[in-house]
């Protein structure tokens, strides 16, 4: 018996009642001279009780001994791979963080935060990175700041002449070369105010002041500034009227420019003026333009049928750029014979 189990590798244990009161019984088979038993310990052992007439014998498999020692092992292995997981983890996010701020930063000086620059203690490729878009931040700040200052300046210049050279004009008898001169002041003018705008826009310098307004008051307020004496040289039709979210100055002289565009270079009148599905639409006759929108969009560009007309070709320049910062549409088509503006809101 002793012989047999040895070569089980199974060991005789002493403590039969700890581990009877202690184990789960899975098996058991009884006769009348014999019982055998295979019971499971609380510690996830199994054992195997026989018993034969007045005799009885309880042994354990000493090979689950190792099999425990391999499953311990494994679990720290498995324990050391999760911290390792971590720490790997836990220093991604130390390297990604700064490249999220980086981000931020770039994204506000985008919006025209230009004072804005990156701090970073970082000795490695990031800290490269952040030292030279510091740099470069710095370089285009003083551009900027230059280019403000300059063109602030040559507008106050221009203001003061055109105004006072206005009011001279008024005083002098009126002529065929009076008319010739206040149109052509009137012009400059003009081209000076869109030029400001256009510049105040692109550099993010002047904030649009959002408000909600009715589609009605913009088109009013852009019929004010065309200072026109013939009110039906536009046709308004409104077919559905909305809430406009947006700036009603910038909104208003892009709406302007594109109903006086369709004036100037209309070949007949009048220009019609749609309201219908959060969409503003200006038709005037004409024939269909040479090139694409975009490059009309560019400032000093005119059409071929623009050299009779007064003009700098500033006006769809402006109109894109309002449009781009509200995040509208412009656009263009031709149909039935008419050129057609679109903003759609």
């Amino acid at each position: 018996m002793e012989k047999k189990i040895n070569d089980l590798k199974f060991e005789i244990v002493e403590d039969k009642e700890h581990y009877f009161k202690s184990s789960q019984v899975l098996y058991k088979y009884d006769t009348e001279l014999s019982s055998i038993k295979i019971l499971k310990h609380e510690d996830n052992k199994y054992l195997l009780y026989t018993k034969y007439l007045d005799d009885d014998i309880l042994v354990i498999d000493k090979s689950q001994n190792s099999s425990f020692e391999q499953k311990e092992f494994l679990d720290y292995i498995i324990l050391a791979d999760i911290l390792i997981l971590i720490t790997l983890c836990l220093l991604i996010l130390k390297m990604v963080y700064p490249l999220k701020n980086i981000s931020k930063i770039i994204r506000k000086f985008g919006d025209g935060e230009y004072n804005l620059r990156i701090k970073t203690s970082n000795k490695d490729e990031i800290g490269d990175v952040a030292k030279t878009f510091n740099s470069m931040a710095s370089n285009i700040q003083d551009l900027i700041i230059s280019r403000q200052r300059l063109l602030r300046d040559i507008g106050h210049e221009l203001k003061t002449p055109i105004s006072k050279s206005k009011i001279a004009l008024e005083m002098i008898e009126e002529n065929k070369y009076q008319k010739i001169l206040s149109k052509a002041l009137s012009q400059i003018d003009e081209m000076v105010n869109e030029l400001l705008y256009i510049e105040k826009l692109s550099s993010n310098q002047n904030r649009l002041n959002i408000e909600t307004f009715s589609s009605e008051t913009v088109v009013g307020e852009a019929l004010s500034r065309l200072f026109i004496d013939d009110e039906s040289l536009v046709n308004i039709s409104i077919n559905s009227s909305f809430k406009i979210k947006g700036d009603l100055n910038y909104l208003s002289i892009a709406l302007k420019n594109l109903i006086d565009n369709g004036l100037k270079y209309g070949t007949t009148k009048p220009v019609y003026l749609l309201i219908d599905d959060r969409k503003i639409s200006i038709k005037s006759t004409g024939e269909p333009l040479g090139k694409p929108l975009e490059y009309y969009c560019e400032a000093f560009t005119q059409g071929d049928n623009s050299r009779n007309q007064a003009g700098y070709g500033l006006g769809l320049s402006l109109v894109q750029r309002v449009a781009y910062k509200h995040n509208y549409i412009f656009s263009y088509y031709h149909e039935n014979g008419f050129n057609i503006f679109v903003l759609e809101m």
